[in-house]
Protein backbone atom coordinates (compact mmCIF):
# COMPACT_ATOMS: atom_id res chain seq x y z
CA UNK A 1 0.00 0.00 0.00
CA UNK A 2 1.35 3.18 -0.87
CA UNK A 3 1.80 6.30 1.47
CA UNK A 4 -1.47 7.89 -0.54
CA UNK A 5 -3.78 5.54 0.17
CA UNK A 6 -2.52 4.37 3.73
CA UNK A 7 -3.01 8.37 4.54
CA UNK A 8 -6.40 7.90 2.61
CA UNK A 9 -7.68 4.83 4.90
CA UNK A 10 -6.27 6.47 7.97
CA UNK A 11 -8.77 9.82 7.01
CA UNK A 12 -12.08 7.69 6.25
CA UNK A 13 -10.91 5.60 9.53
CA UNK A 14 -10.99 9.25 11.72
CA UNK A 15 -13.76 10.08 10.11
CA UNK A 16 -15.73 7.09 11.02
CA UNK A 17 -14.62 7.24 14.65
CA UNK A 18 -15.72 10.83 14.68
CA UNK A 19 -18.96 10.62 13.14
CA UNK A 20 -19.67 8.19 15.87
CA UNK A 21 -18.46 10.05 18.60
CA UNK A 22 -21.32 12.74 17.72
CA UNK A 23 -24.10 10.89 16.57
CA UNK A 24 -23.34 9.21 20.04
CA UNK A 25 -22.98 12.32 22.09
CA UNK A 26 -26.47 13.45 19.93
CA UNK A 27 -28.74 10.73 20.30
CA UNK A 28 -26.97 7.77 22.00
CA UNK A 29 -25.94 4.50 21.47
CA UNK A 30 -29.13 2.32 20.44
CA UNK A 31 -30.59 5.37 18.22
CA UNK A 32 -27.51 5.45 15.83
CA UNK A 33 -26.71 3.00 13.34
CA UNK A 34 -24.07 2.14 10.72
CA UNK A 35 -26.39 4.16 7.59
CA UNK A 36 -26.46 7.17 9.73
CA UNK A 37 -22.57 6.78 10.49
CA UNK A 38 -21.44 6.62 7.23
CA UNK A 39 -23.58 8.71 5.73
CA UNK A 40 -21.97 11.49 8.33
CA UNK A 41 -18.67 9.90 7.77
CA UNK A 42 -19.05 10.85 3.73
CA UNK A 43 -17.78 6.64 3.84
CA UNK A 44 -19.69 3.51 3.15
CA UNK A 45 -20.42 0.48 4.86
CA UNK A 46 -17.40 -1.81 3.68
CA UNK A 47 -15.30 1.04 5.24
CA UNK A 48 -16.56 -0.21 8.27
CA UNK A 49 -16.32 -3.84 8.10
CA UNK A 50 -12.83 -3.24 6.67
CA UNK A 51 -11.61 -0.54 9.75
CA UNK A 52 -13.97 -2.34 12.28
CA UNK A 53 -15.68 -5.28 11.63
CA UNK A 54 -19.30 -3.72 13.33
CA UNK A 55 -21.15 -1.16 15.02
CA UNK A 56 -19.99 -2.81 17.93
CA UNK A 57 -15.98 -2.59 17.78
CA UNK A 58 -16.53 1.12 16.01
CA UNK A 59 -17.88 1.99 19.38
CA UNK A 60 -15.58 0.33 21.66
CA UNK A 61 -12.71 1.75 19.70
CA UNK A 62 -14.34 5.74 20.37
CA UNK A 63 -14.60 4.34 24.09
CA UNK A 64 -11.27 3.18 24.74
CA UNK A 65 -9.57 6.31 22.75
CA UNK A 66 -11.88 8.38 25.52
CA UNK A 67 -11.75 6.33 28.30
CA UNK A 68 -8.57 5.27 28.67
CA UNK A 69 -6.46 7.86 28.92
CA UNK A 70 -9.01 9.25 31.55
CA UNK A 71 -9.62 5.84 34.33
CA UNK A 72 -5.48 5.79 33.99
CA UNK A 73 -5.12 9.58 35.11
CA UNK A 74 -7.74 9.26 37.93
CA UNK A 75 -6.05 6.07 38.92
CA UNK A 76 -3.24 8.20 39.30
CA UNK A 77 -4.42 10.91 40.77
CA UNK A 78 -6.06 8.94 43.36
CA UNK A 79 -3.25 6.67 44.35
CA UNK A 80 -1.13 10.13 44.75
CA UNK A 81 -3.68 11.73 46.79
CA UNK A 82 -3.72 8.81 49.50
CA UNK A 83 0.22 8.60 49.72
CA UNK A 84 0.00 12.50 50.34
CA UNK A 85 -2.95 11.65 53.19
CA UNK A 86 -2.56 8.43 54.14
CA UNK A 87 -5.11 9.16 57.54
CA UNK A 88 -7.98 9.63 54.74
CA UNK A 89 -9.88 11.70 52.07
CA UNK A 90 -12.62 14.32 52.39
CA UNK A 91 -15.56 13.15 49.98
CA UNK A 92 -15.17 16.42 48.42
CA UNK A 93 -11.53 15.81 47.84
CA UNK A 94 -12.58 11.91 46.20
CA UNK A 95 -15.27 13.92 43.99
CA UNK A 96 -12.98 16.31 43.13
CA UNK A 97 -10.61 13.59 41.93
CA UNK A 98 -12.86 12.71 39.14
CA UNK A 99 -13.74 15.99 37.72
CA UNK A 100 -10.08 17.54 37.79
CA UNK A 101 -8.80 14.92 35.11
CA UNK A 102 -11.64 15.33 33.07
CA UNK A 103 -12.02 18.72 32.60
CA UNK A 104 -8.21 19.09 32.11
CA UNK A 105 -8.67 16.15 28.90
CA UNK A 106 -11.27 18.49 28.00
CA UNK A 107 -9.33 21.99 27.78
CA UNK A 108 -6.99 20.00 25.68
CA UNK A 109 -6.69 19.77 21.79
CA UNK A 110 -6.51 15.73 21.52
CA UNK A 111 -10.02 15.71 23.24
CA UNK A 112 -11.80 18.64 22.35
CA UNK A 113 -14.94 20.73 23.87
CA UNK A 114 -17.17 17.85 23.19
CA UNK A 115 -14.95 15.48 25.72
CA UNK A 116 -16.98 16.23 28.72
CA UNK A 117 -20.64 16.21 26.95
CA UNK A 118 -19.29 12.57 25.38
CA UNK A 119 -18.48 11.69 29.11
CA UNK A 120 -21.75 12.76 30.38
CA UNK A 121 -23.61 10.80 27.71
CA UNK A 122 -21.53 7.37 28.34
CA UNK A 123 -22.58 7.69 32.07
CA UNK A 124 -26.20 8.50 31.38
CA UNK A 125 -26.94 6.01 28.00
CA UNK A 126 -29.09 3.37 29.26
CA UNK A 127 -28.11 1.12 26.14
CA UNK A 128 -27.25 -2.34 27.39
CA UNK A 129 -24.34 -2.52 25.46
CA UNK A 130 -22.59 0.75 26.88
CA UNK A 131 -23.42 -0.90 30.83
CA UNK A 132 -21.66 -3.57 30.01
CA UNK A 133 -19.09 -2.29 28.54
CA UNK A 134 -18.27 0.12 31.24
CA UNK A 135 -18.56 -2.74 33.82
CA UNK A 136 -16.50 -4.90 32.20
CA UNK A 137 -13.07 -2.26 30.84
CA UNK A 138 -13.32 0.00 33.90
CA UNK A 139 -14.78 -2.15 37.27
CA UNK A 140 -11.62 -1.85 38.62
CA UNK A 141 -11.34 1.79 39.04
CA UNK A 142 -15.28 1.84 39.94
CA UNK A 143 -13.74 -0.28 42.91
CA UNK A 144 -11.10 1.60 43.92
CA UNK A 145 -12.79 4.96 43.81
CA UNK A 146 -15.91 3.83 45.57
CA UNK A 147 -13.43 1.70 48.30
CA UNK A 148 -12.02 5.66 48.73
CA UNK A 149 -15.55 6.92 48.73
CA UNK A 150 -16.56 3.89 51.51
CA UNK A 151 -13.34 5.25 53.86
CA UNK A 152 -14.56 9.11 53.58
CA UNK A 153 -17.95 8.18 54.99
CA UNK A 154 -17.62 4.96 57.31
CA UNK A 155 -20.52 6.05 58.55
CA UNK A 156 -22.63 5.30 55.56
CA UNK A 157 -23.92 1.68 54.85
CA UNK A 158 -22.24 0.52 51.63
CA UNK A 159 -25.55 0.29 49.98
CA UNK A 160 -26.54 3.78 50.50
CA UNK A 161 -23.19 5.26 49.71
CA UNK A 162 -24.39 3.14 46.36
CA UNK A 163 -27.81 4.63 45.90
CA UNK A 164 -26.15 8.20 46.80
CA UNK A 165 -23.06 8.26 44.39
CA UNK A 166 -25.61 6.68 41.83
CA UNK A 167 -27.68 10.03 41.81
CA UNK A 168 -25.12 12.17 41.95
CA UNK A 169 -23.51 11.09 38.92
CA UNK A 170 -26.64 10.15 36.57
CA UNK A 171 -27.81 13.80 37.85
CA UNK A 172 -23.76 15.48 36.88
CA UNK A 173 -24.05 13.20 33.79
CA UNK A 174 -27.40 13.85 32.51
CA UNK A 175 -26.46 17.31 32.70
CA UNK A 176 -23.09 17.48 30.79
CA UNK A 177 -24.93 15.04 28.17
CA UNK A 178 -28.07 17.97 27.60
CA UNK A 179 -26.09 20.81 27.92
CA UNK A 180 -23.21 22.87 26.16
CA UNK A 181 -20.04 22.82 28.14
CA UNK A 182 -20.17 26.74 27.83
CA UNK A 183 -23.57 27.35 28.49
CA UNK A 184 -22.49 25.28 31.95
CA UNK A 185 -19.87 26.89 32.77
CA UNK A 186 -21.21 29.82 32.67
CA UNK A 187 -24.55 29.03 34.43
CA UNK A 188 -21.73 27.93 37.51
CA UNK A 189 -20.42 31.07 37.02
CA UNK A 190 -23.61 33.16 37.63
CA UNK A 191 -21.80 35.93 35.46
CA UNK A 192 -18.73 36.25 37.78
CA UNK A 193 -15.27 35.78 36.61
CA UNK A 194 -13.95 33.00 38.34
CA UNK A 195 -10.89 30.82 37.81
CA UNK A 196 -10.78 26.97 37.08
CA UNK A 197 -10.49 25.83 40.41
CA UNK A 198 -13.00 28.18 42.00
CA UNK A 199 -15.80 26.25 39.20
CA UNK A 200 -14.49 22.98 40.15
CA UNK A 201 -15.15 23.58 43.76
CA UNK A 202 -18.59 25.12 42.65
CA UNK A 203 -19.05 22.08 40.83
CA UNK A 204 -18.43 19.75 43.64
CA UNK A 205 -20.66 21.92 46.46
CA UNK A 206 -23.16 21.78 44.14
CA UNK A 207 -22.75 17.12 44.38
CA UNK A 208 -20.88 16.87 47.78
CA UNK A 209 -24.31 17.11 49.60
CA UNK A 210 -25.49 14.01 47.70
CA UNK A 211 -23.14 11.95 49.82
CA UNK A 212 -23.72 14.11 53.26
CA UNK A 213 -27.11 14.66 53.59
CA UNK A 214 -29.03 13.61 56.04
CA UNK A 215 -31.04 10.87 54.30
CA UNK A 216 -34.52 10.11 55.71
CA UNK A 217 -34.65 12.00 59.04
CA UNK A 218 -38.12 11.89 61.22
CA UNK A 219 -38.07 15.92 60.31
CA UNK A 220 -37.83 15.36 56.67
CA UNK A 221 -40.44 12.88 56.93
CA UNK A 222 -42.55 15.16 59.11
CA UNK A 223 -42.25 17.85 56.25
CA UNK A 224 -43.34 15.29 53.27
CA UNK A 225 -46.45 14.64 55.83
CA UNK A 226 -47.59 17.92 55.65
CA UNK A 227 -46.77 18.15 51.82
CA UNK A 228 -49.10 15.37 51.20
CA UNK A 229 -51.77 16.17 53.79
CA UNK A 230 -51.83 19.66 51.65
CA UNK A 231 -51.71 18.14 48.79
CA UNK A 232 -54.24 15.67 49.21
CA UNK A 233 -56.66 18.54 49.95
CA UNK A 234 -55.78 20.63 46.99
CA UNK A 235 -56.85 18.20 45.37
CA UNK A 236 -59.80 17.46 46.43
CA UNK A 237 -60.46 21.13 46.31
CA UNK A 238 -59.73 20.98 42.72
CA UNK A 239 -62.14 18.21 41.61
CA UNK A 240 -64.76 19.69 43.70
CA UNK A 241 -64.94 17.43 46.39
CA UNK A 242 -65.39 18.14 50.06
CA UNK A 243 -62.19 18.57 52.29
CA UNK A 244 -61.85 15.46 54.54
CA UNK A 245 -62.72 16.48 58.53
CA UNK A 246 -60.13 17.27 60.66
CA UNK A 247 -60.84 15.08 63.23
CA UNK A 248 -59.99 12.61 60.30
CA UNK A 249 -56.97 10.53 62.12
CA UNK A 250 -54.03 10.08 60.28
CA UNK A 251 -55.08 10.10 56.63
CA UNK A 252 -51.63 11.15 54.95
CA UNK A 253 -50.35 7.91 56.59
CA UNK A 254 -51.83 5.70 53.96
CA UNK A 255 -50.66 7.76 51.43
CA UNK A 256 -47.28 7.29 52.85
CA UNK A 257 -46.65 4.09 52.62
CA UNK A 258 -46.06 4.01 48.65
CA UNK A 259 -43.30 6.67 49.69
CA UNK A 260 -41.84 4.36 52.44
CA UNK A 261 -42.03 1.18 50.04
CA UNK A 262 -39.65 3.58 47.75
CA UNK A 263 -42.20 3.32 45.11
CA UNK A 264 -42.59 6.94 43.39
CA UNK A 265 -46.67 6.81 42.99
CA UNK A 266 -49.39 5.27 44.97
Amino acid sequence: MSRTQRTGHNDTRNRLLRATEWLFIESGYEAMSLRHITARAGANLAAVNYHFGSKEALMQEVLSQRLDRLNRERLQLLSACELEQPAGLDAAAVLAMLFIPAFRLSHGGASGPAFMRLLGRVYSDPSPFIRSYLEAHYRPISGRFFEAFSRALPALPRRELGLRLHFALKALSGMLAGEDMQALIASISNGEKINDTELLARLVSLLAPILTAPFGTPEQIHVIERVLQLDSATARAGTGSAAPPEHEPHHHSAALAWLKQGRLAP
